[in-house]
């Protein structure tokens, strides 16, 4: 599928449609508090790192965010175990303090709902590169989020991201292989990269799961057991990404 992808800073008039874009991420996931209060920030503080891919009627058909910020700073320089969380809690602290950023992290690649299978993801991940490395920076990470994991939620995922195919050596995995495919180089497991909490009742809106049982909890679309503690009244879903490298140059 041929798209044209763009900067949201060269088509600010764009902003609303990606808002407006149908996906397919589980309910749950938008209520990550870290996401939840810093995500629409980035279009506004950050939009030369935002991609929109448009088709030829003019329709978006992905999006792409991502931040920079400063990995080599004092108490940093390795990727963080908090993952997706801690990527956005650096960019905007950075932003803050006036820190130089020396990384730009991917914080979402998403195909609109429909639009899945017709390669615009291979696009996004190489659209992000290469805008990557025209802002300057020399290396684009990721906290990869492996799509097929939700089916195999009680398989750690330490041993799942480095699961690969006999005939070519690349990842199960469909998103980790586009990335792969790309030129990304797996790294590590950010093993709590993302958390959600709530009330039973939330949980039971967002799932339709009856929530009523001790214990982990499998819910679709999420990549581990959600824990569940009824006779506290709550559940918490610590989701684990993986990090993965791109270098910009060569």
């Amino acid at each position: 599928m041929d798209v044209k992808i763009t900067t949201l800073a060269e088509r600010p008039e764009l902003a609303g449609a990606l808002d407006d874009m149908p996906d397919t991420w589980p309910a749950f996931v938008l209520e990550d508090l870290v996401g939840w209060a810093n995500f629409p920030r980035i279009a506004v503080e950050f939009p030369e790192f935002v991609l929109v891919a448009t088709d030829a009627d003019g329709a978006v058909a992905a999006r792409g965010y991502s931040v920079p910020f400063a990995l080599g700073a004092p108490g940093r320089g390795e990727l963080p175990e908090g993952g997706w969380d801690q990527a956005l809690l650096w960019a905007f602290s950075d932003l803050r303090h006036g820190r130089t950023p020396d990384t730009v992290s991917a914080i979402e690649i998403t195909v609109a709902a429909g639009r899945l299978g017709e390669g615009i993801s291979g696009q996004m991940v190489a659209a992000m590169r290469e805008n990557t490395r025209r802002l300057g920076f020399a290396n684009l990470v990721a906290p990869v989020r492996p799509s097929a994991k939700h089916a195999e939620a009680s398989v750690p995922l330490e041993e799942y991201a480095r699961r690969t195919r006999p005939h070519d050596g690349l990842p199960v995995d469909p998103w980790l292989r586009v990335h792969v495919r790309a030129g990304g180089v797996i790294e590590r497991v950010a093993p709590v990269s993302m958390t959600v909490s709530g009330s039973l009742e939330r949980w039971r809106a967002w799932t339709g799961l009856p929530f009523d049982t001790e214990g982990p909890v499998e819910v679709p679309g999420a990549l581990v057991p959600v824990l569940c503690s009824p006779a506290h009244g709550y559940a918490v879903y610590v989701e684990p990404n993986v990090w993965v490298r791109h270098s910009t140059r060569g």
